[in-house]
């Protein structure tokens, strides 16, 4: 923990960008107006800058022992790490599924502008 928060510091001083502070959360929405519903609580409540909502996609999967299928839309959510608990939290209170698909994966690397951009984006105001 105090080398994140080291990091964060040299990063703010710097205005240089360390790998991981940032991540892309991927859920799977039922339709469109749950996926637009979801994107916009979410930026509304600071939890997130940008979300992409990607047409529909077919998707096969297990589900209480039987194999599925379903059309979703999927949501590409870019957040700080720091907020991805409380978003997948808020994510589960509101979902129709039983079981949303959330999981997160890191950002690396990319344009020091946009990683700016994104931190603006979730001010509290």
């Amino acid at each position: 923990m105090l080398r994140t928060l080291s990091l964060r510091l040299h990063s703010a001083i710097t205005g240089s960008y360390f790998s991981g502070a940032h991540s892309i959360v991927f859920v799977n929405c039922p339709n469109e107006q749950v996926a637009r519903d979801i994107a916009r609580a979410i930026l509304n409540k600071k939890l997130a800058a940008s979300v992409n909502i990607l047409p529909k996609s077919s998707s096969l999967y297990f589900w209480k022992g039987e194999i599925e299928e379903a059309t979703e839309i999927l949501l590409l959510i870019k957040t700080k790490t720091s907020k991805v608990l409380m978003l997948s939290s808020y994510i589960r209170l509101v979902h129709p599924f039983e079981i949303p698909e959330v999981f997160s994966l890191p950002m690396d690397q990319g344009d020091v502008h946009y990683f700016k951009w994104l931190e603006e984006g979730m001010e509290e105001d």
